[in-house]
């Protein structure tokens, strides 16, 4: 997914728990459902900042050298400016682009 493109806040808002959960009708199962993307989120955006830095890595044998690389410092400033995934999964639920079902209420329909 393109990060860059979110239109979630970069700070906290204020929700209308009523509004958020209209979908479920139980705010508990509506935050698991965001905590489980969340947590998707932010593995995805740690594997994609590693493998950017990795190009980065210098692999010599003498330890105190330091070097300073002005697109490594770009690189992390630009990961460190995106929303926190919990917002960026908060938006996707309210945009309703996440698919999420819950096998005990399916299970309960069926019988």
């Amino acid at each position: 997914m393109d990060y860059k493109k979110t239109n979630a806040p970069t700070t906290t808002v204020t929700r209308d728990l009523m509004e958020l959960c209209a979908d479920t009708g139980n705010i508990y199962e509506t935050v698991a459902i965001i905590g489980k993307r969340a947590n998707q989120i932010s593995v995805e955006i740690k594997n994609e900042l590693s493998k950017k830095l990795n190009e980065f890595a210098s692999y010599s044998d003498n330890m105190e050298e330091v070097f300073e690389n002005r697109e490594q410092i770009e690189i992390s400033r630009f990961y460190e400016k995106l929303p926190k995934p919990t917002l960026i999964a908060t938006q996707e639920y309210i945009e309703g682009k996440i698919y999420y079902r819950n096998p005990a209420k399916e299970k309960e329909k069926l019988q």
